[in-house]
């Protein structure tokens, strides 16, 4: 079959970000999205107002049924909504039972871009701390790279990161600035290997990093290098997002969700 990606995420109802992003990035990426649902969240594309994460112990369950039975070359989490998932996901890469060298792609997700709180942050940052080391690659928006490294540099909390065990790191500047392009860079083993310019399209977006992210582990699923896979999720996610969809066209400040179902 086609190689498998193990998501670990949340259910989003309005299918702009969390596990339905997953299934539908991955799907185009070419690979095939396995889900381990962490959390049963309440939110629409404007707000989070409420989540219920699933137990550590039911999560465990669903990524070991998965992992006996497909062909999983990759992990992707997303939302893990508390320290007790947190913990047990670095358990099973501790454990080996994610096999040793199987990739990693870490989305952070202490906050969710409609607004809304996942978790008391600095718990959730300091048991991120203990899964980084496992990671292929991290995928912060700004606010968590400063949180997870302590520093407000971007270039040097990316660096940090790596010192502390984290093989890459994708700086995403898209939360800083207003206008202006929206600059990324790729960290390796601490040296910066790769910088894209994308356009800063108009209005904000529901799930664009779910899916950015998701997209790479998909990529990298089927074979691509981690800077390929880089340079394809730039494109796709471009593309995606100059095609999403408006919710409310009559709400100026509502969010829009990627079609990530566009063709190009």
């Amino acid at each position: 079959m086609r190689p498998v990606v193990l998501c670990f995420s949340g259910l989003d109802p309005s299918g702009g970000a969390g596990l339905q992003a997953d299934i539908e990035a991955i799907g185009q990426a070419g690979a095939h999205a396995a889900i381990a649902c962490t959390a049963i969240t309440v939110q629409n594309s404007q707000q989070v107002i409420g989540f219920d994460a699933c137990a550590a112990s039911l999560v465990k369950e669903q990524a070991v049924a998965v992992l006996d039975d497909l062909p999983v070359t990759v992990i992707k989490s997303g939302m893990l909504g508390t320290t007790d998932n947190i913990a047990m996901l670095t358990d099973l890469f501790a454990n080996e039972t994610i096999p040793k060298g199987t990739a990693f792609v870490l989305d952070p997700v202490l906050v969710a871009n409609s607004g809304g709180s996942l978790g008391d942050e600095q718990t959730l940052v300091t048991a991120f701390r203990q899964l980084l080391p496992y990671a292929t690659l991290i995928t912060p928006n700004t606010h968590e790279l400063r949180a997870l490294s302590a520093e407000q540099d971007l270039h040097t909390a990316a660096q940090k990161l790596c010192a502390q065990g984290t093989h890459a790191v994708l700086v995403k500047t898209s939360h800083d600035f207003d206008s202006g392009d929206i600059e990324q860079y790729l960290y390796i083993k601490g040296e910066m290997v790769y910088k894209s310019v994308l356009p800063r399209l108009q209005g904000e977006f529901h799930g664009s990093g779910c899916s950015l992210a998701s997209f790479i582990a998909g990529r990298l699923a089927m074979g691509d290098t981690l800077i390929d896979a880089v340079k394809a999720a730039d494109n796709w996610i471009t593309q995606t997002l100059q095609a999403a969809d408006a919710p409310h066209p009559d709400n100026a400040t509502a969010q829009l969700i990627p079609n990530r179902f566009v063709r190009f």
